[in-house]
Order: C-alpha cells, then sequence, then structure tokens
C-alpha cells in the first residue's frame, strides 16, 4: 500500500472550530479588510463627485455627492468570499439600492457597463 502525502497548501489553512459551516472549503478566515484595489485610490473633491446613468434610457439622472447621500440608504451584513482565498465575515455595507437609482428609468436594456474613476 502506498503511503499519500498531502501537503498544507492542499489541505488550506487549519479551521477554528466558529468557521466550520461558514467558511468554504480552501478559503481561510480574516479579521481585517485586506486591499481590494490593483492601483491607487482616487481621491476625487466631493464637489467634483457625481453618479450617473446613461445610455438606453429614457432620460439620464445625474446625483451630486449631497444629492447621492439624501437617497434613502440600506444597511446589509454579508460574509465576503474573496477569489484569492480569503473570507470576512459579517461585514457591514451601507449604500443605495439598485432598485431605487432606477426607480422610474425606462429601459430595454438588457446589460450595463460600469465606470469608475481610476479606469
Amino acid at each position: 500500500m502506498c503511503a499519500r502525502i498531502i501537503s498544507r497548501g492542499f489541505r488550506g489553512r487549519r479551521r477554528e472550530p466558529e468557521e466550520s459551516g461558514r467558511l468554504p472549503p480552501g478559503q481561510y478566515l480574516v479579521h481585517d479588510f485586506p486591499v481590494l484595489s490593483a492601483g491607487p485610490t482616487p481621491h476625487t473633491p466631493l464637489d467634483q463627485w457625481d453618479f450617473s446613468l446613461s445610455g438606453e434610457i429614457d432620460a439620464p439622472r445625474q446625483w451630486s455627492w449631497e444629492e447621492f447621500r439624501a437617497l434613502p440608504a440600506e444597511t446589509i451584513t454579508r460574509d465576503i468570499h474573496c477569489v484569492t482565498r480569503w473570507s470576512k465575515f459579517d461585514t457591514v455595507w451601507e449604500g443605495v439600492s439598485i432598485d431605487t437609482l432606477l426607480d422610474g428609468v425606462e429601459t430595454t436594456a438588457e446589460y450595463v457597463i460600469a465606470f469608475c474613476d481610476g479606469g
């Protein structure tokens, strides 16, 4: 009979008991927030910031920072599982729902393209 040797990298990092069931196979738990950008973080002055919808819609829409922050916001808590193998539990996010942004928008478009600062 041949003994199989399985490297630590194959099994992943050791899991803590409270992680079982929430942590997907091959992921490891982090408690900080790893960097998610590939380049420098843009710092747009808030008086120049805008959020806009354009393209195949009935009329373009645009919000300044103040107008956007005045929209109804939601707070949700979710686990994040990154393709680079880390997971972070119970991450709190606040934002404006896409349903709020698209309320009253008429379109036959089936897809969207998102653009942001920094490309």
